[in-house]
């Protein structure tokens, strides 16, 4: 009987498995179509971002396509968002040109940083996996409004600074200073010919869907500036010699790496892994809001982490989920992460059939097209807001985007997560405050002599002067201790005070501490302490920390106000005014 029944259980565990494959393949087949078309769309408008990205970078064009390729396809696989579409994207690709710029200027070449430049992209994957398994991708939600935005319309500022140089045909310099300080002095070597391209490769990109939305327009920009680049042979920069065929694994460029290069290594990768997060799981839900959907962070992270991993380690840059590629595909009627592997897929046969045509794309069209993407990334809901936004938001937001144009990214996040979280803090303590009071049992105007329920209390009605309520709403936290304390020194002719808790939801350590304080204080004041409606976490906390019983008697500890007047009611007795 016994080998029978295992032998039905497992039939019905088999059964069942076979139920889940069936359902994940009609899912996957029922909108194949919309998948197809979804995902070669996607392909086709991450072509040129793709290669502007890996250009800008410094890595080179293929760099762009091989992240696109690498992290498209692993993500789509691995990952937590169905319909996601995973590239280069310009906040990455700006952090990454500029950690690249910092190796080559610290080794002395290219060549000689490549190795480290691999292990900070090879890492950054790896710590987003990390990020991942530990689950830390839900806490991303926690990001204030002012610090994104901020950060956000800085990467998009930088985005357009950096691009001001290759929009004029010119080498530009490494970083955004050096480029405002010598962007006057360039204008005048500016190529002619190369500030048309530029101009005309925006122009199609914002006015070509006016005419047609069915391609996207930074595609028919790119090919209109190439072919007339090729036909009127203009003298512009071009993404030149394009390496061809499948990419190599180049982890041998590691083996130069010893254990002194870690700290060089270490912050440039927790930067990228961060900003990864974030860039990608703000595209994320919007791509839920596109499909009402609900995507699955932690997976999603794990996903991006081995398709970073893996760019990395073919020589590409680092990526993160992307806004514009991703409702591209859902518009077209992508549904499934078969979209994100078809958009991959697509690029990767652009990579082996197309490299010897796109080595001809002017560097100045390029520019165009990161000028349109700077300028779409910049966050003009908040800017338009900013005047009408408490003062702290706006302080916050103006702060995070001047730290991350001119100083550093990670430096402008941590600064205006600091900030934030300082201004939250002292709001919830002032909310505390103007909402905790102290007052006599006689101001809460009960009728200590009705009938009823209220009857209870009738012995309560010649001490209700002698009895305080301190009333306490909002959580008891360190930046609220201050204000548990207020008022309580000097109370006279005072025989107890009810600690209503009804409405604290929380205390942590400090406040517990100061409630200690408080009690003892009340008690060395020959006044006895009765707590009312603590529950759930705070309840919790008092009896671990032993609150209860060392500091209030569990005899003092009512389910609420009512039950703890009613047993004063019983057991308090006028006290004369002799006595007093």
């Amino acid at each position: 009987m016994k080998a029978n029944g295992m032998e039905t259980k497992f039939e019905q565990d088999a059964e069942s498995f076979q139920e889940k494959i069936k359902a994940l393949l009609k899912n996957k087949t029922q909108n194949l179509r919309g998948d197809f078309f979804g995902g070669i769309t996607a392909g086709v408008v991450t072509l040129p971002l793709a290669l502007a990205f890996g250009v800008q970078s410094g890595l080179g064009a293929t760099a762009g396509l091989y992240c696109a390729i690498a992290l498209g396809l692993l993500s789509a696989i691995f990952g937590g968002t169905q319909t996601l579409i995973s590239t280069p994207t310009g906040p990455m690709t700006v952090v990454s040109a500029l950690i690249i710029a910092k190796v080559i200027e610290q080794t002395g070449s290219l060549a000689a940083g490549l190795g480290l430049i691999i292990a900070i992209f090879v890492l950054a994957g790896l710590l987003q996996v990390l990020l991942g398994v530990f689950r830390i991708g839900s806490f991303i939600q926690y990001m204030p409004y002012p610090v994104i935005s901020g950060f956000m319309t800085g990467i998009g500022v930088i985005l357009i600074i950096v691009e001001l140089f290759p929009f004029m045909g010119l080498e530009s310099p490494k970083n955004v200073l050096a480029v405002l300080n010598e962007f006057p002095a360039a204008i005048p070597n500016a190529n002619f010919s190369a500030v048309v391209l530029a101009a005309v490769t925006m122009a199609i990109i914002y006015l070509f869907p006016r005419v047609s939305k069915a391609v996207p327009s930074t595609l028919v920009a790119l090919i209109i500036g190439t072919l007339a680049t090729a036909l009127m042979g203009l003298s512009v920069p071009i993404i030149g010699d394009i390496p061809k065929g499948l990419p190599s694994l180049k982890l041998d460029e590691l083996t130069g790496i010893d254990v002194s290069h870690l700290p060089m290594i270490l912050i440039p990768a927790l930067t990228l892994a961060g900003l990864g997060a974030i860039d990608t799981l703000l595209t994320s839900v919007i791509a839920d809001t596109k499909t009402r959907t609900q995507h699955d962070s932690n997976r999603e992270l794990i996903g991006q982490g081995c398709g970073n991993m893996l760019s990395g380690a073919l020589g590409g840059i680092v990526g993160a989920g992307t806004t514009m590629s991703t409702l591209v595909n859902i518009n077209t009627g992508g549904r499934t992460n078969l979209s994100g592997m078809i958009s991959a897929s697509f690029l990767l046969m652009v990579l082996l059939g197309l490299g010897a045509y796109a080595q001809y794309i002017p560097i100045p069209v390029l520019a165009g097209i990161l000028m349109t993407v700077g300028l779409d990334i910049i966050d003009y809901k908040g800017l338009k807001h900013l005047a009408a936004m408490p003062r702290s938001a706006s302080f916050v937001l103006v702060t995070v985007f001047l730290l991350t144009v001119f100083v550093d990214l990670i430096e402008a996040v941590a600064v205006g997560m600091g900030i934030s979280c300082v201004v939250f803090m002292k709001t919830m303590s002032d909310i505390g405050r103007k909402q905790t009071s102290l007052a006599p049992l006689n101001d809460l105007k009960l009728d200590f002599n009705g009938n009823g329920d209220n009857g209870h209390f009738h012995s309560l009605a010649e001490v209700s002067e002698q009895i305080y309520v301190k009333t306490v709403t909002g959580p008891i936290f360190f930046g609220f201790a201050r204000t548990l304390t207020q008022k309580i020194r000097g109370l006279k002719n005072t025989r107890c005070v009810i600690l209503d808790m009804d409405r604290v939801p929380y205390i942590d350590q400090t406040g517990l501490f100061a409630m200690e304080d408080m009690v003892r204080e009340l008690n060395d004041q020959g006044i006895e302490v009765l707590m009312a409606g603590a529950k759930n976490q705070p309840l919790e906390m008092l009896k671990k920390m032993k609150m209860v019983p060392n500091v209030i008697s569990p005899e003092n500890l009512f389910a609420s106000t009512y039950e703890c007047l009613h047993s004063l009611g019983q057991r308090l007795t006028p006290v004369s005014d002799q006595t007093r």
